[in-house]
């Protein structure tokens, strides 16, 4: 990083401890002078980038040291910040001096330092250049003139607006305008790229780093804020010279954006402007996030812990929106798999069996999805999962027809072939297989699926139906025998276990495999 040059001339050994101390720590080279011969000699050997002056001098005063500095063309243009203990008395005097941007009232703390000098160099030029001219400077930097787009979050929501822009491949910056802070998202063809703040203390975003990116968390005070600045010019130059890791410093950046814009859905804004055209400062466009909304809330759910202890298991389904946004980008792979298979309603425990995803990080990540409006979630009563092979249609007709009336605790299917079967997995896990053992085919059926789909039933019962107490059932292995002319008592009965009761709970392993 180019440090910056900062010539200090006052003839106070205090003032210059002062100055040292506190702007060397800031990151800035200091030249110190204590008089204006030796000042105006080392503006001319360093070439500052700017000279706090003192207004009064031994033998002299900051104003001729200004007129000596303006009547050199190689000076001329560097900016001075006049500092006294007369204030009004002596800032009068330099109202003719083009070279000087700004006063700097003794006494004054390091802060007060630190910041003067900060604002000087960042509007420096633009001051010493109108003053010469003779022409206007703005009020602010970067003043905000008529939005785009603006309004407030009366009748719609952050997520709806920015699916809009994003909709509409906008370029420029979204500023939400919340109780104590505001937060800017920068935006190009849609995709966020960037999310800075004001208002907002860069230590609450710093101190949940990641251990692998704790060492880059003072920089988290100047990323931040993202307005232009030495400090933000000096990391794009330490980037430049590969003294900067670019892949951890993007990874801070989007733990950043995760960490600000998801505070706007918890505690949502009042309001927002939408400026078209504006950019990112250069540390963001080189190093852009081009992701997507539900990437940025899925990483700020994986940064929070897991609440989900509710008082029983909870289930997610897929939600359908009119018009919603399809853009997953910055997604992982296996984050957009979890997303696929909730075209049924499914647990974390039968997402992470299909998606092989830790339960703690499907939950995490399912609240993300809940953030976007992608997803609802809900607590599952305790139904139980029937699948019955049979292919005689009057039996059949039997079996769904008891299926049907206890529908409050069974969920099922009669099936007659393996393809059928197959289907039905997808959707959700059986608790209990009934098999028609009067039938060859269907026990031919019953070994095939026990051979080849164990892992998929897991501690399902299996029991076979038949009208023979003797019927052969070599090769394949139940749990039981049921007489087709006591069916419906005997399911019965074991419904009776569960009818209604919280006894239902997996936490209970007594009733774990009653059906």
């Amino acid at each position: 990083m180019k440090e910056q040059t900062i010539l200090v001339i006052d003839d106070s050994a205090t003032i210059r401890r002062l100055v040292d101390r506190e702007l060397t720590s800031a990151g800035y080279r200091v030249v110190l002078a204590e008089s204006a011969e030796l000042g105006i000699a080392a503006a001319k050997l360093e070439k500052p980038d700017l000279i706090l002056l003192d207004h009064q001098l031994p033998g002299t005063t900051g104003f001729n040291v200004c007129g000596k500095l303006l009547q050199d063309d190689e000076l001329r243009q560097i900016p001075v910040v006049v500092s006294s203990t007369l204030r009004k008395k002596a800032y009068v005097e330099y109202t003719d001096c083009s070279n000087v941007v700004d006063m700097l009232p003794k006494p004054y703390t390091g802060d007060l330092l630190r910041t003067t000098v900060v604002n000087a160099l960042d509007t420096a030029s633009m001051i010493v250049q109108s003053q010469t001219a003779g022409t206007a400077v703005p009020e602010v930097i970067d003043a905000c003139g008529d939005a785009d787009l603006l309004g407030t979050f009366s009748m719609f929501n952050v997520r709806e607006l920015i699916d809009f822009l994003n909709n509409g491949s906008k370029h420029g910056v979204l500023e939400l305008d919340c109780e104590r802070s505001r937060v800017f998202v920068f935006l190009e063809n849609g995709r966020i790229q960037a999310v800075t703040a004001s208002g907002i203390d860069p230590a609450d975003v710093a101190e949940h780093l990641p251990t692998s990116l704790a060492d880059l968390g003072p920089m988290v005070k100047f990323t931040i804020a993202g307005r232009q600045s030495s400090q933000l010019d000096g990391l794009v130059e330490l980037l430049d010279n590969k003294v900067l890791d670019a892949r951890l410093l993007r990874q801070l950046l989007r733990h950043q954006a995760a960490m600000l814009l998801s505070r706007c859905f918890q505690m949502p804004p009042k309001c927002f402007r939408f400026d078209a055209g504006r950019s990112a400062p250069a540390l963001f466009t080189k190093l852009p996030l081009d992701i997507s909304l539900l990437a940025v809330l899925v990483d700020a759910s994986l940064m929070t812990q897991d609440n989900n202890s509710g008082h029983g298991e909870v289930e997610y389904i897929r939600k359908s929106i009119r018009g919603q946004n399809m853009d997953r980008a910055g997604l992982s792979g296996t984050h957009m798999k979890l997303l696929s298979l909730l075209n049924n309603p499914q647990t974390a425990t039968e997402l992470s069996a299909m998606a092989g995803c830790a339960i703690d990080e499907i939950h995490k990540v399912m609240r993300g999805f809940e953030l976007a409006e992608l997803v609802v979630s809900q607590y599952r009563s305790k139904l139980h999962n029937v699948i019955v092979l049979c292919s005689d249609a009057e039996r059949a007709q039997q079996v769904s027809k008891f299926l049907h009336a206890h529908s409050n605790a069974l969920q099922g299917r009669v099936v007659r072939d393996s393809l059928s079967v197959r289907l039905l997995l997808r959707r959700f896990k059986p608790d209990l297989l009934l098999c028609d053992l009067d039938h060859v085919s269907q026990v031919a059926l019953c070994k095939q699926l026990q051979h080849e789909l164990k892992a998929q039933f897991g501690d399902a019962k299996w029991y076979g139906i038949t009208d023979n107490s003797a019927a052969n059932v070599d090769g394949i292995h139940v749990d039981g025998l049921i007489p087709w002319n006591g069916l419906e008592d005997d399911l019965q009965a074991r419904l009776n276990l569960c009818t209604g009761a919280p006894a239902c709970e997996p936490s209970q392993p007594e009733l774990a495999d009653c059906v």
